[in-house]
């Protein structure tokens, strides 16, 4: 019994950890290959979550039906919620990127951040639109039918592995494009790039487009795991700042490194929660404040001491030509 809970507790963490993987890959294509500092991802958290549940619940019911607008509980099968997820994403990372991508770093970074708090006060604040902050419930599963459901998480981890891979192939091919060296080429001189006739602009958009489209798929799969979303779960801290650790521990400019990062992250900062059961009683009610100075101390640590990354960037850019 205690094998099997453990082994169900490993699988919980791996599905998690998984679904972090793909946001560092979002990120990576905006930060590691484009120099994209953005650190507004729990608003494409948080939107991506929201547009896949109110694609695949159907219209609401009940006492409190009358606070959600009618025009959203379409009732569609699991993937039409991903790919929903991910074109809305990329609509409004299109949206936002017109006036904030001639932005220096430092000022697309607030502006960014800014903005994906807008989205998760609008969607707490708005009852009409997603039930305010009740959230929603009752989110449909892929493939619930197959299994018990105390054994369903085997199946999302396949399923999360299987949507991981793909979107790792696919932007590998992208990244060791022609269109991937340009963004290299932006990231290291937009000066240079532009004189080789390059439309910076234009490439700085198509990363935030692609990378945002990919964290919208995983706000999808974030929301089909826990089945209810509620505004409270996409908060700089989960949404954000926890990403950027993973990716800069596991390897800015390296995809491997990302989901590396996002595995190795997701771990300590579960082994953290086990950490402070022996803290001493009067320090418990300061634990989760522990917890966050820890992961600070770590970053800090990876900044210093392996500003690389765990893997590093790769250096041959068209491998898969070769």
């Amino acid at each position: 019994m205690e094998i099997s809970g453990i082994l169900a507790y490993l699988v919980s963490l791996a599905i998690m950890a998984g679904i972090y993987a793909i946001f560092c890959m979002g990120l990576n294509i905006q930060w590691g290959y484009t120099g994209l500092f953005n650190i507004g991802i729990a608003g494409f958290f948080c939107v991506g979550a929201y547009a896949s549940a109110m694609i695949t619940t159907p219209k609401p019911t009940g006492m409190y039906a009358h606070y959600v607008q009618q025009i959203f509980g379409l009732n569609l099968p699991f993937i039409f919620g991903l790919l929903g997820a991910a074109i809305i994403c990329g609509i409004i990372a299109f949206l936002i990127g017109i006036p904030t991508l001639k932005l220096r770093e430092d000022y697309l970074a607030i502006a960014t951040l800014g903005i994906a708090e807008t989205f998760r006060l609008i969607f707490n604040n708005e009852h009409w639109l997603a039930n305010g902050p009740r959230g929603l419930m009752g989110l449909p599963q892929p493939l619930q039918g197959l299994v018990d459901p105390r054994h369903y998480n085997y199946i999302y981890l396949i399923v999360i592995v299987i949507i991981m891979v793909v979107i790792y192939l696919l932007i590998e091919r992208a990244i060791r494009s022609p269109w991937g060296r340009v963004l290299r080429a932006v990231r290291e001189d937009e000066v240079s790039a532009s004189m080789s006739g390059k439309d910076i602009f234009n490439f700085k958009m198509q990363s935030l487009v692609f990378g945002s489209m990919v964290m919208g798929v995983g706000g999808a799969l974030y929301a089909h795991y826990t089945i209810a979303i509620s505004p409270e779960a996409f908060t700089p801290l989960y949404g954000t700042f926890i990403i950027w650790v993973m990716l800069m521990a596991g390897g800015s400019g390296n995809n491997k490194g990302a989901i590396l990062g996002a595995y190795a992250i997701w771990a300590v900062w579960i082994g953290t929660k086990f950490m402070t059961d022996f803290l001493p009683y009067t320090l418990k009610a300061r634990a989760p404040f522990m917890r966050f100075l820890l992961i600070g101390i770590l970053l800090e640590l990876i900044l210093i001491y392996r500003p690389q990354g765990l893997l590093g960037e790769e250096k041959k850019v068209s491998k898969l030509i070769d």
